[in-house]
Order: structure tokens, then sequence, then C-alpha cells
């Protein structure tokens, strides 16, 4: 039977709200690491059986299955379907997963999986316009006695759970920030990010390259200084919270045997992919048991895994992940993570998995997992097998 593998990923830089990427409409950002996809590898967009893309906030310009208009967005032939994918801030890992699938069940030789978001064109909530309580209805009320339900007090219920202080969740932060700066500087993110024409604060075009939301230099006295968003009392700020982005990212995917046949050589497979759901109201939790699930499945453990990202949308997660897992935090998040690099919704999952191949075959790492937490209390979990 044919194998599905991941044969090339690439990524814009990630912009910060209202910076660099402010002008470039999402299907443009999307047509873009499309484009850069196949002009890498000298593919034929026409055998591309399917683009899968993540979209979290698909309203107003991101709107009527970004997908599709960013193949078009690519000047890819007519024939290339899309479709978009809504797994909240997993988004686009679930479009990977569900590419691979189709490929190893044989419905696709060739599929393109990522995703894209513009926070700054289409901002969080412009897809739920109706006030609170419209998006779930009386039924969730009646099960859990709340109209709305907030990631951020989520992340505050999870730091008090697993008896975080400020000190470390911003500790954390300025880990992810020092580690994005050095991988930055080493080169690290050269391979996987595809330059475009962004805009200086003054409106000057510039080649935008670097991902522009990484601060080096903090301390923990500057960070403290930051007042709590979401409880007086609490510990999450905006200095230890993932950063509220633009970007788009993809990854190519087809079957060994069409990989043979174009002459292209594969980098990774998936080796086990899996999902788990958790209380909403906690909402950041279900990364936890979406990892065991995949240790187990895999028949790996956790020590054979040698480099984990796991989505830093509060600093509380990564944390309480690391303490049920049982994992060492030099082996997490080695080239930094959403507090310093973005979290650009839709497009986190791909943008993730991107510097995860790219990493692993670096470094020679033959296994690695990733996982993030996603609204209403889930969580995807992917293992990432390196081909020799």
């Amino acid at each position: 039977m044919p194998e599905a593998v991941i044969v090339d990923a690439a990524r814009t830089a990630v912009g910060k709200r209202g910076g660099a990427l402010r002008d470039i409409h999402p299907v443009t950002l999307g047509g873009h690491v499309l484009s850069a996809l196949a002009e890498r590898n000298s593919l034929d967009p026409a055998l591309v059986d399917d683009v899968v893309f993540g979209c979290v906030v698909q309203a107003g310009e991101q709107s009527s299955n970004v997908a599709r208009w960013s193949a078009l967005a690519a000047g890819w032939p007519e024939t290339t379907p899309g479709t978009t994918v809504d797994r909240a801030c997993g988004s686009s890992q679930q479009a990977l997963t569900f590419a691979i699938a189709s490929v190893v069940a044989g419905h696709y030789d060739i599929a393109v999986a990522g995703g894209v978001e513009s926070m700054t064109r289409v901002p969080m909530g412009t897809n739920r316009a109706n006030g609170p309580g419209k998006a779930f209805g009386p039924t969730i009320f009646e099960r859990y006695g709340q109209e709305e339900f907030s990631q951020g007090i989520g992340a505050e219920i999870v730091a008090e759970r697993w008896g975080f202080d400020r000190t470390e969740l911003d500790q954390l932060a300025l880990d992810s920030h020092a580690r994005a700066q050095a991988a930055t500087e080493r080169g690290d993110f050269a391979a996987q990010i595809v330059p475009l024409t962004g805009l200086t604060k003054e409106g000057e075009e510039f080649e935008f390259a670097a991902d522009q939301g990484i601060r080096p230099g903090g301390t923990l006295d500057s960070l403290g200084a930051l007042k709590t968003v979401f409880k007086e009392d609490g510990v999450v700020t905006a200095g230890n919270s993932s950063q509220i982005s633009d970007g788009a990212a993809a990854l190519l995917v087809m079957t060994d045997v069409k990989a043979r046949e174009l002459g292209l050589t594969p980098i990774a497979r998936v080796n086990t992919a899996t999902l788990a759901g958790a209380d909403p109201i906690t909402m950041l939790t279900a990364p936890i048991p979406a990892t065991q699930k995949a240790l187990v499945k895999s028949g790996l453990s956790a020590d054979e895994i040698g480099v984990f990202e796991v989505n830093e949308a509060f600093a509380s997660v990564p944390a309480a992940w690391m303490k049920e897992i049982g994992v060492d935090w030099d082996r997490v998040n080695p080239n930094g993570g959403a507090i310093a690099l973005g979290h650009p919704l839709g497009a986190s999952g791909a943008r993730i998995m991107t510097d995860l191949v790219h990493h692993m075959r670096r470094t020679g790492t033959r296994y690695g997992l990733q996982t993030m937490c996603e609204a209403g209390g889930q969580a995807n979990a992917t293992i990432l097998e390196l081909i020799d």
C-alpha cells in the first residue's frame, strides 16, 4: 500500500497585528505559500488533487472557502479544488490529518495541507457578531451555566490548578523569545520562510522574511510590570500569552510512489494522529490526553520523542503539559513558540508543523510530536517520523 509522506513545508514570516502584512489580503497570503511549494519542488499544480486549509474566523475576506481562492490566487489551474477546515486553533494541524488520511486511503495522490489567518484584517470574533450566547444556544447554557467560554480564564484556571506563579510563566515567555531570536540568528528558519513584500511602520515596502513578534532582551522585571488581562489577581498577561498575528503556511503531501515518480525526496511521515476533548470551561487541557493517546497508539514513550511542539497559546498550557507528560523544557519548543513567533490562528498548526519538519531534518531527530489546545476543549496530537 502506498505511504503518505511530507515532501516540503513552507510559511510566511509571521506579522504582528497591524504590522508588515497588514495590507495583504489573506487569500493573497495563502496563494503565496502555495506558489512557493510548487516552485520549490518544480511541481505542476495541475497534479494537486486538493488543497485543505485551516482558517478560524471564516468571515469577511476569509469567508467563502479561503482554500479554493488561495489556489486560484496562486495561479493554479481552475481544476484545482480546495476546502477549508475549522477546528479552532488546531485547524491547519487537522488539515494535515485530513490530507494524510486521504492520501493513505488512495483518494488523493498529492495534496497540500495548510492554513491562513489575517487577524489584522479579520479580527477575532468577526464571525460571532450576534452577541453572547448566540453561538452556543440554550442547551449549552443549561449544561454549563454560562453563555461564553474564555480561553484567558481557562489559562488562569490551569495556572491555579497546577500551581504556577507569575514568575514561572513569565520566565517561560522570556525563554520563548530568546529561543526564537537564537533560531533566527542561526538561520534555522531560512529554509521554511518564503519572503514577500511587507510594509514598515511608516508604510515603506521591504522584503519581509523574519518573524515580527520576537522581542529579545526582556527581563522578569519588565514582564512583571505588565497588568493581568483576565483576572485582577491572576497571572496571565499579554507578555506570557500568544500574540495576535497574520500569516500562512502549507505542507506538500503525496504518496511515496508519486514522490519517487517526480524525483522528490520525502522528509517525514505521519506516524500517529490523535484527537482528544476536555471540559470547555478550562478548555486548554486537552493536549495532555491527546498526547497520552498518541503515545499509547504509537507504542512510543515520551523518552523516545526527540522534540515536542506544544502551542504556547498561554504559558500555562505547555507548563501544565510538561508536568503531566513528564518532559523537560529543553525538549519543548526549541525554536520558540507562539508567545514569541505569534499565533495566526488557522495558520498556526501548519506554521508549527513546518518548523517541526525542518527542525527534525536539520537535527536528524527521528520522532517529533506536536499538540495544541483548541477552543471548546479539544486538541490534536501528531507524531512525525523522519524518513531516512
